[in-house]
């Protein structure tokens, strides 16, 4: 018998340690890489031309019961006004292309607060806070051009407008 009096007991104990110690950091690293991945895997979309919306823009809640059309992961079609509908933490579509300066309307069918922010300049579009089953609209930028967006609180969720 050992001199602690617990025989080869305390070994196998030390070696659940180690296996625990082990699984921790697997799961750290696991948990690490699922926020830090880029989401779509699509490349971000450069040499846009962005300037700050006019000072009239505004973001207003609408009613959460509001019938809106969009929003149903189709294809980006063009119009004067843009949905977009967060569901599933992802915006659909993906890709929105509207007019410059037309209204978009963001839907939150999500069950917690997420935003739709401009990734490059967050003062050129941001809605703040959308609380789950709530929507707000933005101004379109008034430039022609395509802008990538994110959740600045998940960030792994992005999308597109495109204004022309």
């Amino acid at each position: 018998m050992s001199r602690d009096g617990f025989g080869s007991h305390v070994a196998s104990v030390k070696g659940y340690g180690r296996l625990w110690a082990a699984l921790a950091a697997l799961t750290c690293v696991l948990l690490l890489g699922a926020c830090g991945s880029g989401g779509s895997g699509q490349p971000a979309a450069s040499g846009s031309s962005k300037s700050p919306m006019a000072s009239g823009s505004s973001m207003s809640p609408m009613a959460s019961g509001s019938s809106m059309a969009g929003g149903s992961g189709a294809p980006a079609v063009s119009s004067t006004a843009g949905t977009i509908v967060i569901k599933n933490f992802m915006f659909a579509p993906m890709s929105v292309t509207v007019a410059p300066g037309a209204t978009v309307t963001v839907r939150n069918e999500d069950t917690v607060t997420h935003t739709l922010t401009d990734k490059s300049d967050p003062k050129l579009f941001s809605t703040g806070n959308i609380a789950a089953g709530q929507s707000v609209t933005f101004k379109a930028p008034n430039t022609a051009g395509s802008y990538s967006y994110i959740c600045s609180i998940h960030q792994y969720m992005t999308g597109t407008i495109v204004v022309r």
